[in-house]
């Protein structure tokens, strides 16, 4: 699927990724058939306070990529990134954002960054992946505090993420009590 001009196509699917969920999956998926490169590029965002480390997610991710299968698994890359996102896409050497988006209440965040990113480099596309309707209401915000509360979340994550929710959730909860 290369651009005419023989260079491979490659993406930037930034997000902090605190945990993965189903909905990001399918979108990482999904922009494999826009793209020869998905970089998947996990931000530090330590003002989010994340649930889980840099390094911790990841991990996690990889394990949910590997689980795409060897073919599309082997176009994507997982790169922890601290700097600004424009600065991170030309550092890999990429030529659009990919974005999901969920419902219209995304909309109005996600255009404003794509507008600012524009206007750092119009030569950067912003492409927008709308999430699949069994997606569409899955938030990791809302995972972490349905799994916080002892809720099934099964359905919105894969089973070693929801395992590591539950561990972490666990070692959370003997930090406070000590």
């Amino acid at each position: 699927m290369s651009s005419p001009d023989l260079r491979p196509r490659i993406g930037v699917y930034p997000g902090t990724f605190d945990p993965v969920t189903n909905g990001h999956i399918d979108i990482i998926g999904r922009a494999t058939r826009i793209v020869d490169e998905l970089v998947v590029g996990v931000a530090v965002n330590i003002g989010k306070g994340p649930l889980f480390s840099l390094e911790q997610r990841v991990e996690l991710l990889q394990a949910d990529v590997d689980n795409l299968g060897p073919e599309k698994a082997a176009r994507i890359r997982i790169v922890p990134f601290d700097n600004l996102l424009i600065d991170f896409v030309h550092q890999q050497g990429a030529s659009m954002v990919v974005r999901g988006l969920r419902a219209v209440s995304d909309f109005e965040y996600e255009f404003q960054m794509a507008s600012m990113n524009a206007r750092l480099d119009n030569k950067i596309e912003t492409v927008f992946l709308m999430a699949s309707e069994r997606n569409q209401f899955i938030s990791s915000r809302f995972v972490k505090e349905i799994g916080r509360l002892g809720g099934d979340i099964g359905h919105f994550v894969s089973a070693h993420v929801k395992t590591a929710l539950i561990n972490r959730f666990a070692e959370l909860g003997d930090e406070e009590s000590t």
